[in-house]
C-alpha cells in the first residue's frame, strides 16, 4: 500500500551583521531545523528516520548525527550528504518515495551556508573556524560525470557565470533580438524579480534595484561576463539555511497536524542527462529539458489544474528564461515567489530547499493552489520540476527522463583544428587575469565537429559587445580569431 506524503514543517534562517552576529553553517542548519520541528510538533523528533543534506561550502564530515543529536532525535537516522552535481530536488524527490515505499516514516532535509560569515573575518581580521566534524555520513552521494572539458576550463576557468553568458548571448541570437534590446529585457526582468525580494522576509538583500541600476556597470555591480554584471548572478556569499519535514500522513495524524499546515507534493520530474556545454547540439534547448516539462504539464492536463505561482531557477537569467520557454510562459507572468537568486539570495546548493520552503508557506496562506518549484544543477547541465498543492489530489508520482534523453540527445565531437574557419554559435567577454577584456568564443567547423576559440582583440571585444557575432563566419589560427 502507498503511503501519502505530506509536508508537515519549514524553517528558514537568514543573518546580517558583524562577525561576532553571525553562526557557522552548522549552527544555521540546527536552527532552521529548529523552526521546523517548532512548525510541525515538537514530538516529530520520534519519528524522523533519515536526515539529507546538500553538501555546502563547508567541510563538516556528517553533520546530519550531529542535528540528531543536538535536537534528541529518538532514533538514530540514516544521515546522507549529497554533493554538488546532483539536482537538489531530487533530495526531495528520494525522501517522498522512501516514505510512499513504507521504508521510511520521516524525513528531514535541511540546508545551510555561511559564506557571509567567511566574507566578515576577512574584513574585520577575524579567524573564521568550523565546527570539526570528522565522521562520515551513512552515504555521501555524488555525480560521476565531469561538468566541464579541459578545453573549456582554459578559457573559462570553473566559474559559471562564462557559461551562463554565453547560453545567454546563443538564446537572443535564436530569439532574433538586438543586444541592447535584449539586455534592457534582461533589465526590466530582474528589477521585478527585485521588488518582490524587497518585500520577502526571508531575503538576502534589503535594497530595491532599477533596471538602469542593473543594465549598468558600476562599482557595486561590476562587470561579470557579457552581457551579465553583478546583479544578474547568483549571490552565493549569504548566512542562510532551509529546513523540510516531510512524512506520510499517519504520522501527521498522529500529531495532529491541523489541515491548514499540511502541503502535498504532487509531481515531480528530473532530467540528469549530463553533457559539457560545448558538446550540446542545441546550446539552450535540451532534449531531457523538455521531456521533463511535457510530463509535468501532462499531470497538469491531467487533473485538469493551472499553476498558481512560479518559482524558477534564476541563478543567472538565461535559466529563467529557458524554465519559462519549456512551460510556455510569457516573461512578464510573476515567475518567483521569493525574488530570485541575485536578491534573495543563492545558497550554493539549497535554494531549491528555499523556494520549495517558501512555497509551501505561501500555499498555506493561499488555498486551493498549486505551486511549481524548478531547479538545476551544473551549467543549466540537469534540470527539475516540482509541483506542490495545499489539497491532495493524487499519489506522488515522478519521473527521471535521462534514458530516453541520452538516447535522442548524444554529444557533438570536438575538433582537433587549430586554424581553419568556422561559424560562431556563441560567445562571451571576460576580465582576463590582467583585468583586460578577453573573448571567448564556442564555434563550429564545416565537418560539425566543435571548437573553443579566444581573442584579446580590442576592436573586436567591442564589436562584440555592440553588435551580433553569432551566425558570423570566422577565420582562426592558434585557436584566436583572426577576423
Amino acid at each position: 500500500m502507498t503511503s501519502k506524503v505530506v509536508a508537515i514543517g519549514v524553517g528558514n534562517i537568514k543573518q546580517h551583521g558583524n562577525f561576532q552576529d553571525l553562526d557557522e553553517a552548522l549552527i544555521l542548519m540546527d536552527k532552521a531545523t529548529k523552526k521546523a520541528i517548532i512548525d510541525s510538533s515538537e514530538d516529530v523528533i520520534n519519528f524522523i528516520d533519515e536526515i539529507r543534506i546538500p553538501k555546502g561550502f563547508w567541510e563538516y564530515g556528517d553533520p546530519g548525527k550531529w542535528i540528531a543529536n543536538n535536537n534528541k532525535f529518538k532514533n538514530n537516522p540514516t544521515t546522507y550528504v549529497t554533493k554538488i552535481g546532483i539536482l537538489q530536488q531530487n533530495l526531495i524527490n528520494e525522501a517522498i518515495k522512501k516514505i510512499q515505499n513504507g521504508q521510511i516514516r520521516a524525513s528531514l532535509i535541511v540546508g545551510g551556508e555561511s559564506r557571509y560569515k567567511i566574507i566578515q573575518a576577512i574584513k574585520e581580521n577575524k579567524t573564521y573556524k568550523e565546527t570539526p566534524l570528522n565522521t562520515s555520513p551513512d552515504y555521501l552521494q555524488e555525480a560521476h560525470t565531469e561538468l566541464f572539458l579541459d578545453k573549456e576550463i582554459n578559457e573559462l576557468s570553473m566559474m559559471a557565470v562564462g557559461y551562463y553568458a554565453i547560453m545567454e548571448n546563443a538564446y537572443r541570437f535564436s530569439k532574433n533580438q538586438e543586444i541592447f534590446t535584449h539586455n534592457k529585457k534582461l533589465a526590466k526582468l530582474y528589477e521585478e524579480f527585485s521588488k518582490i525580494a524587497y518585500k520577502n522576509k526571508n531575503s538576502w538583500s534589503n535594497e530595491k534595484y532599477s533596471a538602469a541600476d542593473i543594465i549598468n556597470t558600476s562599482l557595486k555591480n561590476s562587470y561579470q561576463a557579457f552581457p551579465y554584471n553583478k546583479l544578474h548572478c547568483t549571490s552565493w556569499n549569504v548566512n542562510q539555511a532551509s529546513a523540510l519535514i516531510l512524512c506520510n500522513e499517519e504520522v501527521a495524524n498522529k500529531l495532529n497536524i491541523t489541515k491548514e499546515k499540511r502541503i502535498y507534493p504532487l509531481a515531480s520530474s528530473e532530467n540528469n542527462h549530463m553533457l559539457t556545454l560545448i558538446e550540446r547540439k542545441n546550446l539552450i534547448d535540451p532534449v531531457g529539458m523538455k521531456l521533463a516539462a511535457k510530463y509535468i504539464k501532462d499531470i497538469l492536463a491531467l487533473h485538469k489544474k493551472n499553476i498558481d505561482y512560479y518559482d524558477l531557477y534564476s541563478c543567472f537569467p538565461i535559466a529563467v528564461q529557458m524554465f519559462s520557454d519549456s512551460l510556455k510562459l510569457d516573461l512578464s507572468e510573476s515567475l518567483t515567489i521569493t525574488g530570485g537568486m541575485s536578491f534573495a539570495g543563492g545558497p550554493l546548493n539549497h535554494y531549491v530547499l528555499s523556494s520549495t520552503t517558501q512555497l509551501i508557506d505561501k500555499l498555506r496562506k493561499n488555498k486551493d493552489k498549486i505551486g511549481l518549484i524548478t531547479g538545476v544543477s551544473g551549467l543549466m547541465t540537469k534540470q527539475s520540476y516540482a509541483l506542490w498543492s495545499d489539497n491532495y489530489i493524487d499519489n506522488f508520482s515522478m519521473v527521471d527522463v535521462s534514458n530516453q534523453a541520452k538516447k535522442i540527445d548524444k554529444p557533438i565531437p570536438l575538433s582537433d583544428k587549430d586554424s581553419g574557419t568556422a561559424i560562431i554559435i556563441g560567445y562571451t567577454i571576460l576580465l582576463d587575469k590582467d583585468n583586460s577584456k578577453k573573448a571567448v568564443i564556442y564555434a563550429e567547423c564545416s565537418d560539425k565537429k566543435r571548437l573553443i576559440l579566444n581573442s584579446k582583440n580590442p576592436e573586436i571585444i567591442k564589436s562584440m559587445e555592440d553588435s551580433e557575432w553569432i551566425g558570423k563566419n570566422i577565420t582562426f589560427n592558434n585557436r584566436s580569431l583572426v577576423n
